[in-house]
């Protein structure tokens, strides 16, 4: 693995094995696609992926519903390619996070049917209750996606809890072998070369043992639980059925199994007071960083931005936009992908950037045949939209299929070509993110300080104090009045209502010491915009 500790604030590339790169002509992505594509992934300059699941999997949720957590699914290939993945990053600079599910199996766990056939010791690593006496559920919870959170075993007869779809069975974290379980399982990803992980839905890990009826959820409590207001789960307020103050606890458990030297990040999927459970579950001891869904459900709108800045330490809230979770962000508009990417580069703290990302894919529209998500099925046509993130990437815009496979996609793959030429093109949006990543490590913005956000409805500006002195951004997402301000741009992208521009409005303080400072990387008499021509002239190289 790099010799070097992980950066305070990484920025993190996400790839979704089953949509990246296609090597065997089944229409579906694999580790030796992924490989293939490193070079590119290491040219943009960040510091490490982080790979959706690649476990044995029904793929009933997306690879989220797992049988076997300690081997590969034989779609996407063999212990043998991940290890060579592995290798190859590192090779690269490339530090590799993988997901870990630690809240759920998939229904075909071994574990998971031993108790169906009568097994109570692997019954008790899960949640079975008696029915009441007139065979109705335990009690009123509700599962994340909108269904009851109780489903029938007519074996055992009894109900298994699950707080999201029913083939995927919540695990009782407190039971003893389940922790030797997952102790287990993290040092064995972890003898295997990896650096980091991410934690699945880590708010849902625990509940209440009285299993009591939750309350029902008061406006402003609806207002803010995760999801669509629509969906019957944010009609409760979620007192028992998760006890994310327990399970911020429990992250002591985590980082024990895991190690000092691992970065962990965590997902928050509770809106209610989002932002201060991911304070929470990243306290010392705990998680390195966690990060929540309110920048992506936004739209990274400037007031969003300015709340969370004003209830985090965003050294360990992750500034991101769209996932394999999310619709994204992308709409088409190259100015406004453009202006995100510098805000996102100018906010402190770890970055996830999406693949695609860096060429501003939008969002696209799938028809519902072709859908497989359970989510956005179970409220066609107004779900979240997570299976359009998740259609295939374009690599090539001259080749069939965008050159992601030799075969016919898993989903329909529809992209503007010409879009893409432009983003791929130098000077384009990927040229941009290659720049944008370098400034952001070499002037020290991911490991900033805030020193001021302001927003109104459609425009935002920050201020930030790095060892490379203070930067001011503004950016518009609906203004075409820009600020009359002096000194020169360092980066300006943009054009119309969409624009963003990042100025050094003081210089770095220099101490006084015996011996002479060292000359900075980036000089104090360099013109400003020199300081992006040598970051994209330092940055890795482009792949070809």
């Amino acid at each position: 693995m790099p010799d070097t500790p992980w950066p305070k604030a990484p920025a993190i590339y996400q790839i979704y094995p089953r949509s990246f790169q296609d090597t065997n002509g089944d229409g579906i992505g694999d580790l030796p696609g992924i490989l293939s594509r490193l070079d590119h992934v290491a040219g943009l300059g960040v510091d490490a992926i982080w790979l959706s699941p690649h476990y044995v999997s029904p793929w009933a949720d997306g690879g989220y519903d797992v049988a076997d957590h300690r081997a590969v699914d034989p779609r996407l290939g063999t212990l043998a390619d991940f290890d060579a993945l592995v290798a190859r990053a590192h090779d690269l600079g490339l530090r590799v996070m993988i997901d870990q599910v630690l809240n759920h199996t998939s229904c075909e766990h071994p574990w998971f049917l031993a108790a169906l056939e009568g097994c109570e010791a692997k019954a008790r690593r899960y949640l079975f209750c008696d029915p009441k006496p007139d065979g109705t559920q335990p009690n009123n919870w509700i599962a994340q996606f909108g269904t009851p959170a109780w489903s029938w075993s007519h074996k055992r007869r009894q109900f298994y809890f699950h707080q999201f779809l029913s083939c995927q069975p919540s695990l009782d974290l407190r039971n003893p072998e389940v922790q030797a379980a997952h102790c287990e399982q993290i040092a064995f990803w972890r003898d295997r070369g990896v650096d980091g992980f991410r934690f699945d839905a880590v708010t849902s890990y625990l509940w209440d043992p009285s299993l009591d009826d939750n309350p029902p959820a008061s406006p402003e409590v609806q207002a803010k639980v995760a999801g669509q207001t629509f969906i019957p789960y944010t009609y409760q307020d979620h007192l028992h059925d998760m006890l994310p103050g327990d399970g911020a606890a429990y992250m002591e458990n985590v980082r024990g199994w895991a190690g000092d030297q691992t970065w962990l990040m965590g997902e928050i999927t509770s809106g209610n007071k989002s932002v201060e459970l991911a304070m929470e579950f990243s306290a010392p001891g705990r998680l390195d960083a966690c990060y929540t869904t309110d920048l992506p459900v936004s739209g990274g709108a400037p007031k969003t931005v300015a709340d969370m800045a004003a209830r985090a330490d965003l050294h360990r809230l992750v500034g991101w936009l769209t996932s394999h979770d999310q619709p994204r962000h992308g709409s088409g508009d190259a100015d406004r992908a453009a202006v995100q990417a510098v805000l996102m580069a100018l906010l402190p703290g770890p970055w996830l950037i999406y693949q695609g990302e860096e060429w501003g894919l939008p969002q696209p529209e799938l028809a519902k045949e072709v859908v497989t998500d359970p989510l956005d099925l179970l409220y066609w046509p107004d779900g979240p939209g997570r299976e359009g993130s998740r259609v295939p990437i374009p690599w090539d815009p001259a080749a069939p299929a965008f050159g992601f496979t030799g075969g016919k996609p898993w989903l329909p793959m529809d992209w503007d070509r010409e879009a893409l030429r432009r983003a791929k093109a130098p000077g384009g949006l990927e040229d941009l993110y290659r720049q944008v990543i370098g400034l952001r490590r070499k002037l020290g913005w991911d490991r900033a300080t805030l020193l001021d956000c302001t927003a109104e409805d459609t425009r935002l500006e920050l201020e930030v104090a790095s060892p490379h002195g203070r930067f001011r951004g503004v950016f518009s997402f609906g203004s075409v009045e820009r600020p009359d301000a002096p000194g020169e741009d360092l980066i300006a992208v943009g054009g119309g209502s969409s624009w963003g521009s990042v100025r050094r409005t003081a210089e770095p303080e220099i101490s006084v010491t015996a011996t002479p400072p060292q000359r900075e990387r980036f000089p104090d008499d360099t013109a400003p915009e020199i300081y992006a021509a040598e970051a994209a002239r330092d940055a890795p190289p482009r792949a070809r």
